[in-house]
């Protein structure tokens, strides 16, 4: 299969513009709806590493730009940003937007 023609490959992501952007909850238990998580557990503690990481890749690569705003902090995401396991378009995609996160990963 034509690596161009993969659906990861053309799929439209949101990134914000502006890190400032992202001022969604730095504590407590989150529940995603159900565009975001359609899993039966959708209620992160974000308290706890695993779930953090979890909950940000799922609503990176679900996420609507709203979303993202709404889930998301700028404080959490630089913290956790080099341990998520994201889709390498993803990926890029964020990191040409904000130059910074890429040197976080290295």
């Amino acid at each position: 299969m034509d690596r161009a023609l993969n659906y990861a490959n053309i799929r439209p992501y949101a990134v914000p513009h502006a890190l400032e952007e992202l001022t969604g909850p730095a504590s407590g238990i989150v529940t995603l709806p159900g565009w975001l998580d359609w899993s039966p557990r959708r209620s992160y503690d974000l308290s706890d590493p695993a779930a953090l990481r979890v909950m940000y890749e799922q609503v990176i690569q679900e996420g609507r730009e709203q979303d993202l705003k709404a889930y998301l902090n700028a404080d959490l995401l630089a913290r956790v940003w080099p341990d998520l396991i994201l889709p390498v378009r993803v990926r890029r995609l964020w990191e040409s937007q904000f130059t910074w996160l890429r040197d976080r990963a290295a």
